[in-house]
């Protein structure tokens, strides 16, 4: 790390003299103290400094993400105008588990750079959530749960009208809730023998980001409701890029239906080994008779 340092001296008179609105920003993520280490003396051999670069840094690349990390998913929808392989009930379970913790940690007055996607996804799980309930025929249940997420929003965010006593219990069913979200989906996979519409690159990032919390938890936020959540959702992400691995080429249940009606009924204008054509009459005899 020294010989990193003695590397990096040549650079400060550039970082020395950044933008003052460069400058403002690096504080406001780092503060002032590891933004005098890490930018002005470039040292990067304080560790405490340097990991919460870190978390900082993948903090904002997973907020960056994840405002694109539903789109393919939402994009697939609306295409195949399909909710196949698709589960409502995992998506009704994930969109109430982000809700109660986007609002525990607002409320807690946690760094954003520790839960802004929750935000993000909670918004894109709404349409995907309506999207698979249209699609599925029951738009009037749409209706009901836009109506449903609109007082709970009312409810979760108003201190007035719930303690944060009560909130807190409710984050650790929030955690359950997160972790529970994900059953239906891998035994809809299971018992389809295929992911349907549901997006790779939707599942690889939720691993991706899943795993980086973990990271970014244990350096800023001294919680264990949050970090126990994190790591149950790791694991059970796991097992969904795991089937997505494995059902990669697998045809949908639309195809395999199509392929099911092209199958010719057995026997018929196939060779069975014994003759099925018409033997030909014999035609009247010319022969006189005597």
């Amino acid at each position: 790390m020294e010989t990193l340092r003695a590397a990096l001296q040549p650079l400060r008179p550039i970082t020395s003299n950044l933008p003052t609105p460069i400058r403002d920003l690096g504080v406001s993520i780092i503060g002032d103290t590891c933004y005098k280490t890490l930018i002005l003396d470039l040292n990067p051999t304080d560790s405490e400094c340097l990991k919460l670069a870190i978390s900082k840094g993948l903090g904002i690349g997973i907020i960056g993400a994840s405002s694109i990390v539903k789109v393919p998913q939402i994009i697939k929808l609306v295409q195949s105008q399909s909710s196949s392989g698709i589960s409502f009930l995992s998506y009704l379970l994930e969109t109430s588990s982000y809700l109660i913790s986007l609002a525990y940690n607002v409320r807690k007055g946690f760094p954003f750079s520790t839960y802004g996607e929750t935000a993000l996804i909670l918004g894109q799980n709404v349409i995907i959530t309506i999207l698979v309930l249209n699609y599925s025929g029951r738009a009037s249940i749409a209706a009901l749960f836009v109506a449903a997420l609109a007082t709970s929003v009312v409810t979760l965010f108003n201190g007035g009208i719930l303690d944060m006593q009560t909130l807190s219990y409710l984050q650790m069913g929030a955690g359950l809730l997160g972790v529970a979200s994900k059953v239906p989906q891998i035994a809809a996979i299971y018992q389809e023998g295929g992911t349907g519409q549901l997006s790779a690159f939707t599942v690889f990032n939720y691993l991706a980001g899943s795993l980086s919390r973990i990271f970014t938890t244990l350096q800023e936020v001294d919680d264990k409701l949050i970090l126990y959540g994190f790591v149950a959702g790791f694991a059970l992400n796991l097992v969904l890029a795991a089937q997505m691995v494995y059902y990669w080429n697998a045809p949908s249940a639309k195809a395999r239906g199509k392929m099911k009606e092209a199958v010719p009924v057995s026997g018929t204008g196939q060779s069975s080994g014994v003759s099925t054509a018409t033997p030909k009459s014999k035609g009247p005899s010319t022969r006189r008779r005597g």
